[in-house]
């Protein structure tokens, strides 16, 4: 145990609230992503192209990561730990849509 205290972090996505767990580090991160995912996901519902809460977000994943690996393989120079860091997300995705 590395002895850093998790905090409860309420987050809103398409109107649903989810409570996850986190570092008091990873907070402002944790709820940018969530307010990033909100606001995709909200973008491919309206649009009226796809149908279903799950479907959207996995829609919404796969854009969000797409613009990641896009931007990585645009910097030579990124921060250390950028692929820890993305597995980390992907792994409180994971955790939302499974206690859902």
């Amino acid at each position: 145990m590395n002895g850093v205290r998790k905090e409860a972090v309420l987050l809103n996505i398409m109107g649903k609230e989810y409570k996850i767990a986190c570092d008091p580090q990873e907070r402002e991160g944790l709820i940018d992503s969530a307010q990033r995912l909100d606001k995709q996901m909200r973008q491919i519902r309206d649009s009226g192209k796809v149908n279903g809460a799950d479907r959207i977000a996995v829609m919404a994943a796969l854009n969000l990561v797409h613009e990641s690996s896009s931007a990585k393989n645009q910097e030579d120079n990124l921060p250390f730990g950028f692929d820890a860091t993305l597995a980390g997300m992907v792994q409180k995705i994971e955790n939302v849509l499974e206690n859902r």
